[in-house]
């Protein structure tokens, strides 16, 4: 009997054990092939499970938003800045501040522990350069380039409420022209778009598989997603200036797992975890990581000076705008 009893102890606590399996849950604005470099290695290193989500960053937004009264996931992980900005403008976020994310520069953090940076990027153009052959054009180096005849029907780039990426256009043309002038531009453009996309890096497979001329995306998106990958495109920017994001993670406001959720931005900001940013070519915000060989530094582009604070309070009204003068102003 006592043998017995002990057996169904054992089977208990084994059973227990499995039950209690720490499990992070996670929504990710990352591309579907990047979040697993990060997470895997995560997992590998902690010994953490991690589900994930992937969205784009606007649908990521309105997602948490819609579960604020019962959260399902614990991190936003990746994704422009203004987006985690509007959230906390919304109480969708709570604070968080370690020794990690104090080595983070000021400038790649709320100063209030909302959101930390991990790596940042310049919008660009990826254009194909078959096709700018059969059209005898020159790749686009202006934003006024993208409004030549020879592109008419042939520039592909994502919705603004759906991505972040294209919010982060829509945000460089307000932050360089104006606002108002900023919709004229893009009413012109409008006309000159094949098609929008719901992801941000869409459009650079897009431009890569001959499907459209030119692609506007984040610069290290065209790098990994389509030069890397043996496309044949090549990265311009505008010489009037361009765009740029901090990609962010925070945590979110009555997450189930929030000490899971401190932990993975402690190890996203470490050396070890910052290094294996170089695989996409992007930026990392610890000063002390590697950066790729390829990748764009930002003191290599003309950037446009960026209120992100004030972006990410006024997302939905020009998101808003956007739909009205664009999307079904027609």
């Amino acid at each position: 009997m006592r043998k017995f009893v002990s057996f169904g102890l054992i089977v208990l606590l084994v059973a227990l054990g499995l039950s209690a399996e720490k499990v992070l849950h996670m929504y990710t604005a990352l591309d579907e092939n990047e979040w697993p470099i990060y997470v895997k290695a995560f997992e590998q290193a902690t010994g953490i499970k991690v589900e994930v989500v992937r969205l784009s960053s606007g649908e990521l937004l309105a997602r948490v938003e819609a579960e604020s009264k019962n959260p399902r996931a614990s991190i936003w992980f990746g994704g422009p800045a203004v987006d985690q900005i509007a959230a906390k403008k919304k109480g969708l976020l709570a604070p968080y501040k370690s020794a990690m994310t104090e080595q983070v520069p000021e400038a790649l953090k709320d100063p209030e522990g909302y959101w930390v940076g991990i790596y940042f990027g310049a919008i660009g153009f990826a254009s194909n350069t078959e096709i700018l052959k059969k059209l005898n054009v020159d790749p686009p180096t202006s934003w006024y380039d993208l409004l030549k005849p020879e592109f008419k029907g042939k520039i592909t780039v994502a919705f603004p409420y759906t991505s972040g990426t294209a919010y982060t256009v829509l945000a460089s043309l307000v932050a360089l022209m104006g606002e108002d002038a900023a919709f004229d531009y893009w009413k012109k453009l409008d006309k000159q778009i094949q098609q929008y996309t719901k992801s941000g890096s869409a459009p650079v497979v897009q431009a890569g598989l001959g499907e459209a001329a030119v692609g506007i995306a984040f610069a290290h998106d065209i790098i990994a997603r389509g030069i890397a990958k043996g496309y044949p495109l090549v990265l311009t920017f505008p010489k009037e200036g361009t765009g740029y994001e901090i990609g962010a993670m925070s945590l979110i406001k009555g997450g189930p797992e929030p000490d899971l959720a401190a932990k993975f931005i402690d190890w996203m900001l470490s050396v070890e975890a910052q290094n294996l940013m170089k695989e996409w070519y992007r930026l990392p915000a610890n000063p002390q990581a590697e950066v790729a060989a390829g990748a764009i530094k930002l003191e290599e582009v003309k950037l446009v000076p960026m209120d992100f604070d004030y972006f990410g309070r006024e997302k939905d009204r020009l998101i808003e705008r956007w739909k009205e003068e664009i999307e079904y102003g027609r």
